[in-house]
């Protein structure tokens, strides 16, 4: 009796998407560079990069040209490669996209917010609370925003805007310690989740622009704290 053999559907079965090196340097670099890890103005080394990621220097260059490209790193040729620093202008018309898309996303929901929705906004909110005062919060806040994408079927619009907004997630980053601050973000996150559950497209619009209306608003107090992260002007 011949040993049975596995069938060609399952030895072709489609294989799942696998990150290449230079999308995990390109990663892991773009979140050390928005979360303050690797701070604005801090040279990077290459050779540096490499040794920590454990990867040639051929994907760290690559993920680099990426980054350059969003402009979150500055290279002088021949010269020197570091962080790029927080430039206003670029942070306030990624925040001007930002906002003209989420309030049209937030229409879109409460025109028809699908029926699994509400589970899912509670169970990010419930996430949020749990992370307060910590340093997963920023990440439990993108992916708030993240599923209102997705919800309003989307989601590659949440890729576009976060490649354009950098350096808005730094100067996010830099206020989201201040006293209350998380808390503030949960409860508008709370009240933009309701107005779309509701139904309430005026609701909805004024939840949203309380919620991104705050992020300016203590500009010059981060740039006295940490002025060595901006760009002149």
């Amino acid at each position: 009796m011949s040993a049975s053999r596995p069938s060609a559907e399952t030895l072709l079965a489609p294989i799942g998407p696998r990150l290449s090196a230079g999308e995990i340097a390109f990663g892991n670099l773009r979140q050390a560079i928005v979360s303050l890890a690797l701070p604005p103005g801090m040279p990077l080394s290459r050779a540096q990069l490499a040794a920590q990621l454990g990867v040639s220097q051929t994907p760290v260059r690559e993920a680099l040209t990426r980054l350059q490209d969003e402009g979150l790193v500055t290279v002088v040729p021949s010269a020197s490669t570091h962080v790029a620093h927080i430039d206003l202008d670029n942070a306030r018309q990624a925040h001007f996209l930002r906002m003209a898309v989420e309030l049209e996303v937030g229409q879109r929901l409460a025109a028809g917010p699908p029926a699994e929705l509400g589970a899912r906004l509670e169970a990010h909110l419930a996430e949020q609370e749990s992370l307060l005062g910590q340093e997963g919060f920023a990440q439990a806040d993108d992916a708030f925003h993240a599923l209102l994408y997705e919800a309003a079927e989307i989601p590659g619009l949440w890729a576009l805007v976060r490649s354009r907004s950098g350096h808005l997630d730094r100067l996010r980053r830099l206020n989201l310690p201040s006293p209350g601050k998380m808390e503030t973000v949960l409860a508008e996150h709370r009240n933009i989740a309701r107005a779309i559950l509701a139904g309430d497209g005026r609701a909805v619009e004024a939840a949203l622009r309380q919620h991104f209306s705050a992020t300016f608003a203590r500009i010059p107090a981060v740039r006295a704290e940490y002025p060595d992260y901006f760009a002149p002007g």
